[in-house]
């Protein structure tokens, strides 16, 4: 699997307001970017689980669905978090890796919504389908900026230790 990197950080203050380009963020563990509305308990979808702390988008799939359908999506329209280049997030669903200083764990995918395609007024979900990006949990707080590398880590031991974490994050 390819390094990647992070082509966009995207944050906002509430759960249908527009997303601000920033140019880092701090990941905080067990809540999200901070400032974002799922940090605050703000997003449409807000609930205190593992899989709402971040989300990805690869900017490919972006670029694949103006190509085939010519429906544009920037990828601060598509609400996700991060933005990247040169990985396939598909691949990362449980999976521990690195976004610039912060350890993520690849929870599900985050598939295109209802509520995606009535802010941006755009049918997404057909040709977004199974490319819609990915649902982590933030295992180990830091900084993200524009440029960063997104590394898998392939220890095992890693992979099993980041697992145990979830499964204590979701328990209860």
């Amino acid at each position: 699997m390819s390094e990647g990197r992070v082509e966009g950080i995207f944050v906002g203050a509430s759960a249908a307001a527009t997303l601000d380009a920033v140019r880092e963020a701090y990941a905080e563990r067990g809540r999200g970017l901070v400032g974002d509305r799922y940090w605050s308990g703000r997003g449409t979808f807000w609930k205190p689980l593992a899989d709402r702390e971040i989300t990805l988008i690869e900017t490919e799939a972006l670029e694949a669905l103006a190509a085939e359908t010519g429906v544009t999506l920037e990828p601060r329209d598509a609400r996700r978090n991060v933005a990247t280049r040169g990985v396939r997030l598909n691949d990362l669903v449980n999976r521990r890796f690195r976004v610039g200083d912060a350890a993520l764990l690849g929870i599900r995918l985050c598939e295109p919504c209802g509520h995606l395609e009535r802010l941006t007024a755009k049918t997404l979900r057909p040709a977004l389908a199974g490319h819609g990006g990915l649902r982590a949990a933030i295992l180990t707080g830091g900084v993200i900026r524009v440029g960063d590398a997104v590394e898998v880590e392939r220890d095992s031991e890693t992979q099993i230790a980041a697992e145990s974490v979830l499964a204590s994050k979701t328990a209860g």
